[in-house]
């Protein structure tokens, strides 16, 4: 990984969108700091998009989308996108699903299998705090609100998941398990053709992704300028394919730190 003072003057002269994974690459140790979203707000201003891609539940997304200066932004490990539509007198959120809603609760069932025999294995874990708000995944809790599991314990965990059938990523926080055959990438491909009208070569040559953990491999793979932010160190012998560039600071200071230097080499 080359330090992200290296990024190429001439790709920041042509970006236009910045995918962003958010727990511990936007965020700093569970809170939004002032750097990260001042950063997100002179992206913004200069007019560059920016598209959170989270496995976060769709209760978030739905407030983000909202709230937040965002292009749009893909929840749940891919499930859906959601953005604002402005065509409207009153501005409407719209989401896009990978699949019916219907579908899902047919697999749901299979979640309460996962969660039996994932608490009897490891009864210190826990739900995700936002469970309830989440339409498409079931997400295990090993560090965010209850004491840290061994990493060998959340690796068993992913296999619980495997043995039902369910496809697994590991976030710094949750292990997401879902079914389906749809990932960050997937639908961000989806969410770049339809609602940034981007082909392909467009997505790859005039767009980054920031991210910090092994759920973000398919979307470090896929984009040249991907970046990592410095809490990926911990996760590197995780990662197949690492960020084509890191930033020296952690979390959201690290995101910060890249958009500074992304602007300097604009002006």
């Amino acid at each position: 990984m080359k330090p992200i003072t290296e990024i190429p003057t001439e790709f920041c002269k042509r970006l236009t969108t910045v995918f962003a994974d958010i727990d511990d690459t936007i965020s700093t140790e569970g809170k939004i700091l002032p750097e990260a979203f001042s950063a997100m707000w002179k992206l913004y201003e200069h007019g560059i998009n920016i598209v959170p891609i989270t496995g976060r539940c769709a209760g978030w997304v739905d407030h983000i989308a909202r709230m937040w200066p965002v292009k749009g932004v893909v929840g749940e490990n891919g499930a859906f996108y959601a953005y604002m539509d402005y065509s409207h007198p009153i501005p409407k959120l719209k989401k896009r699903y990978y699949f019916p809603p219907e579908t899902v609760k047919e697999l749901k069932i299979k979640f309460e299998d996962i969660k039996q025999e994932v608490f009897a294995r490891f009864p210190t874990a826990a739900l995700a705090s936002d469970q309830p708000y989440r339409e498409f995944d079931l997400a295990i809790d090993f560090c965010e609100d209850v004491p840290p599991l061994k990493p060998e314990d959340v690796d068993e965990i992913v296999k619980i998941y495997e043995k039902h059938g369910a496809k697994t990523k590991i976030s710094s926080i949750h292990v997401n398990g879902w079914f389906g055959d749809y990932d960050k990438l997937t639908m961000t491909k989806i969410f770049a053709k339809e609602i940034l009208n981007m082909n392909e070569l467009e997505l790859k040559s005039t767009c980054l992704f920031i991210g910090d953990s092994p759920n973000d491999q398919p979307m470090f793979t896929y984009f040249p300028y991907s970046v990592g932010v410095k809490n990926i160190e911990k996760f590197i012998q995780k990662i197949q394919k690492p960020p084509a560039y890191k930033c020296s600071k952690i979390g959201g200071l690290g995101f910060a730190e890249m958009v500074s230097i992304i602007l300097s080499k604009r002006a």
